[in-house]
């Protein structure tokens, strides 16, 4: 069994605990305000914050770990300030980790219940991805091994913003055909990205892409979607940012749409979200936006 540290203590980071626990493995907690003294003791690190307090978490608590213990990042989201991705974000603050990504389609309540859960973990050593998936693996928790790192992390991070304009079309009433079109666009836009920064299509194509996009886009208990709902009920962002809840595709939004427009590649469905989280975009008229673009084929 193994010493796993778990960085948060939110919904997601207290169900891995809880489910790593109940697999034998010893866990220490720890949030923010805590005394990181007993990190140092941790055989594996997992990083449960959110995507924009990854790089001052783990720049904090680094030199409380020991110097070769990996660190899995399990937030979904690009920094928004640098356009970057979790792992490269890991790697500057944490410099000489060995670095672990765990994505997938998962809610927090079903692990915490013991309910079946599938899951991508990417590392790009496989002798350390192949000890890491030892070590998560429970009755419950299955994990699948990849070395594809950025492919892993740009469905995570993608289909966030896939999630939100699903449900500002529920919100706004325009049916589940609306939700299947900008499912299946939006799929084909998040592979277009993800390509062009290196990731491999077939993983795009798994658990870490389709997979979690499936889940994040046809649930009302995905955050993501309920945030984009309630934009198309009539909430405004600010209203949304003051209940203090994290909403990672709001923030990858726009970071996204300007690492497309800097790979040269399409986003419309990006680029409505990037709209409707700055406030600039109305619902009605992202949509009106989107149905009226040039006639192309489906590629």
């Amino acid at each position: 069994m193994t010493r796993i540290a778990i960085l948060g203590q939110g919904a997601w980071g207290s169900a891995l605990a809880a489910t790593l626990a109940a697999g034998g493995n010893t866990v220490i907690g720890w949030r923010r305000h805590d005394d990181p003294s007993d990190l140092g003791q941790a055989e594996l690190v997992l990083s449960a914050v959110p995507a924009q307090a990854t790089r001052q978490v783990l720049s904090d608590l680094a030199p409380h770990m020991a110097g070769d213990v990996p660190i899995v990042l399990t937030a979904k989201g690009l920094e928004r300030e640098t356009m970057k991705l979790q792992s490269d974000v890991a790697a500057e603050a944490a410099p000489g980790h060995p670095l672990g990504v765990l994505t997938g389609p998962s809610f927090a309540d079903d692990l915490a219940a013991g309910q079946p859960t599938a899951v991508t973990l990417a590392c790009a050593e496989s002798a350390l991805g192949e000890r890491v998936q030892q070590a998560l693996a429970t009755p419950s928790l299955r994990p699948y091994l990849t070395d594809d790192v950025i492919g892993a992390q740009v469905g995570g991070a993608l289909k966030n913003v896939m999630a939100i304009a699903c449900g500002a079309a529920i919100g706004a009433g325009l049916g589940e055909s609306a939700r299947a079109a900008l499912m299946t666009r939006g799929f084909a836009e998040l592979t277009r990205l993800g390509t062009a920064m290196g990731a491999r299509a077939e993983t795009l194509g798994g658990l870490s892409g389709l997979g979690d996009l499936a889940l994040t886009t046809a649930s009302e208990k995905s955050r993501n979607f309920a945030y984009g709902f309630a934009l198309g009920r009539g909430a405004t962002p600010a209203e949304l940012a003051a209940d203090g809840r994290t909403y990672e595709g709001a923030t990858t939004a726009p970071a996204a749409q300007a690492l497309a427009r800097r790979l040269g590649q399409e986003a419309p469905i990006t680029d409505a979200v990037a709209g409707l989280v700055a406030g600039d975009l109305a619902v009605a008229e992202a949509f009106r936006k989107l149905m009226h673009r040039p006639l192309k084929r489906e590629t």
